[in-house]
């Protein structure tokens, strides 16, 4: 348990951080899925549509710290090659 108010603060402060960043995870694991079944499906249009709003959220999330840069910077590597693949 915190002793001080400021300790009190930082659990709130925690806590909240902890909800948002789930949130944020959450979002970045669901566009990667729904642009791997595209893959997957053969759907090389709806891909490449998808993939400068899939760049643009990573990016964000990458921002904030949730997931490092490189490892989003990877994965949208990857991605593109596999859809240039197709």
């Amino acid at each position: 348990m915190p002793n001080t108010k400021s300790a009190i603060r930082r659990v709130r402060r925690a806590s909240k951080q902890t909800s948002v960043n789930r949130v944020r995870k959450s979002k970045y694991k669901s566009m990667i899925k729904e642009i791997n079944i595209l893959i997957e499906t053969k759907k090389k249009k709806e891909a490449i549509k998808l993939l400068p709003k899939l760049n643009s959220q990573l990016m964000k999330i990458a921002k904030t710290g949730v997931v490092k840069r490189q490892t989003v910077s990877r994965k949208i590597s990857r991605i593109t090659k596999k859809i240039n693949k197709l």
